[in-house]
């Protein structure tokens, strides 16, 4: 039985999340999410790509023979990179060079492959969206608010860098503890991806292991009810 849209939209940002249930894109989720900037203008990419892919494979899906699936969505999926890749550094140049090649990289991001195999290819375009969708804004989730706490233990800032996406006049929006604050190095170095991302995970975990004890235990049938029903 198909799961309903909103079933699929709690998967794609909560039960399923790639980053902190699947663990897949973590190379470029730790390497770029020092700041809440870079996590989101990848994040973006990413979803961007993601809805894009999707649709397109769920479209052509009855006329891929089984043989050529593989190739043939990893070409789509790569097409829309490098669409999405030409845009930012046309628009957004100097975020994109900040990304470098993490932004190509997305074709090789196994949450995209792994959606289009596993649902877009098997579902219609309307739930191939929503799933593209809420992955991607699952994904970029996790991106900002990891890139965010590292930010903001590190150098004490946050969306430090928002003119890169929102130009000058968004500038007054960043947030900063003042020059006296130090900061922990260990946050913005690579050791502090890994650490804040354990840390992510683990209130995941909590969080779903509290709601799974709330739920009430089904009572057991008292011994003997089904035989004398039978009779």
């Amino acid at each position: 039985m198909s799961a309903s849209y909103a079933g699929i939209v709690k998967d794609g940002l909560w039960n399923n999340n790639q980053a902190l249930v699947a663990l897949l894109g973590l190379c470029p989720l730790l390497a770029v999410s020092n700041t809440m900037i870079n996590g989101l203008g990848l994040g973006l990419a990413t979803t961007l790509v993601l809805v894009l892919s999707n649709t397109t494979i769920s479209f052509i899906r009855t006329w891929v023979r089984q043989e050529v699936r593989l190739p043939i969505f990893v070409l789509v999926i790569a097409s829309f990179v490098t669409a999405v890749e030409l845009g930012m550094n046309a628009y957004f140049h100097d975020l994109h060079a900040i990304l470098g090649i993490f932004i190509p990289l997305i074709v090789t991001n196994c949450a995209i492959v792994g959606r289009a195999e596993a649902f877009a290819s098997r579902n219609s375009v309307p739930r191939a969206i929503v799933d593209g969708l809420s992955i991607g804004v699952g994904f970029t989730a996790v991106l900002v608010t990891l890139g965010g706490m590292r930010e903001f233990i590190g150098q004490g800032t946050l969306l430090a860098d928002i003119h890169l996406m929102f130009g000058d006049a968004a500038k007054g929006l960043m947030f900063s503890m003042g020059g006296d604050y130090n900061g922990l190095l260990l946050a913005i170095l690579p050791p502090g991806a890994f650490f804040g991302l354990g840390l992510l995970i683990a209130v995941k975990n909590i969080i779903d292991n509290r709601q799974a004890a709330k739920k009430p235990v089904p009572l057991a049938e008292p011994a003997g009810v089904d035989t004398v029903a039978a009779k």
